[in-house]
């Protein structure tokens, strides 16, 4: 295994400052293109490097409602933001009981609307999968389901999720896609291999299970970068664009916001991305008004996956650079 070296502690302390006192980089929001809403951290699995550490224990996100959905999509309307996507995460998004109505309400107001899940028995339920199949046939590719792969290989996948994880989630994409639905698959790269290597191989597997999926898309198959915020990695200063031949404008906070429901909380609350759900420096308010300015990049994550992986949770976005 690779060894890294640990974060240095006086990094990503001062929101404006970097630790060698340089100028830190900020994002602006130009257009909230994606509106996500991170449905609760409960989930039916409990991976062993999950971001947010979602678990069927996890409810420091508990299940938002789909009422309180319609509000933020209210407010979308309400102030002409133009927002074109609705993204849904969790935890495991269908193990809350109001997703489905959280999903119709979304589509009849013309959102492209896409699903992060697992594809495993919270999708499979009877009580699931078949209003689910309604809602493609009325709304078709306007819904989209993004299905955790993390390895094109059953020990490796297993490895990080669980003993027979990889054959329940093998049954919901083979489900999926013989269904119809618009899908795409999202790997890791945390395996010691070239990106090259990953997608030859998950383009093999893509072949044996019949699934038309391009693994040679950068959209299709989504390779994200990893994530640690205990890994040494350099801070972002206003230098850093230039110098990497960056832009601002193309990071992931620039375009979008995540609205979660903290334990106990009275009301959700709007958050600059969805890798930082529980670092309050990045709560921008409980309503889309007060969350649509410049966001300060003070987290390990701001840097690894986003300036320097190139990683996007969006499908249009840029993917991960190996």
């Amino acid at each position: 295994m690779i060894a890294y070296a640990a974060l240095a502690p006086d990094k990503f302390q001062d929101p404006d400052v970097t630790a060698d006192g340089a100028q830190r980089a900020a994002v602006r929001l130009g257009a909230l293109d994606t509106l996500w809403f991170n449905t609760g951290t409960l989930c039916n699995i409990e991976c062993r490097n999950c971001y947010i550490e979602s678990s069927p224990l996890n409810d420091r996100l508990t299940y938002m409602t789909a009422a309180e959905v319609r509000s933020y999509l209210d407010e979308i309307e309400a102030l002409s933001l133009g927002t074109a996507e609705i993204g849904f995460t969790g935890g495991e998004p269908f193990m809350n009981p109001e997703l489905l109505q959280m999903l119709e309400d979304a589509l009849q107001r013309g959102f492209k609307v896409q699903v992060l899940t697992n594809a495993m028995r919270p999708l499979m339920r009877p009580a699931v999968c078949q209003p689910l199949l309604a809602l493609r046939e009325r709304f078709a590719e306007a819904l989209h389901l993004r299905v955790s792969l993390d390895h094109y290989t059953e020990r490796l996948h297993n490895t990080e999720r669980g003993a027979g994880s990889w054959t329940s989630t093998l049954e919901g994409l083979r489900w999926l896609a013989a269904s119809g639905f618009s899908i795409s698959v999202a790997g890791r790269t945390c395996w010691e291999e070239s990106e090259a290597t990953a997608r030859v191989g998950y383009r093999q597997l893509f072949d044996e299970l019949a699934v038309s999926i391009n693994a040679d898309d950068p959209g299709a198959l989504v390779l994200f970068p990893e994530m640690d915020a205990n890994v040494d990695v350099p801070e972002i200063t206003v230098d850093c664009w230039e110098t990497l031949g960056l832009h601002a404008a193309d990071m992931m906070c620039a375009s979008s916001r995540m609205v979660v429901k903290r334990k106990d909380a009275p009301s959700p609350a709007v958050v600059a991305c969805t890798l930082l759900p529980y670092d309050r420096q990045f709560e921008l308010g409980s309503r889309l008004a007060k969350a649509l300015g410049t966001v300060k990049l003070n987290h390990p994550h701001c840097a690894k996956f986003c300036v320097l992986g190139g990683g996007s949770c969006s499908p249009t976005g840029v993917q991960a650079i190996s």
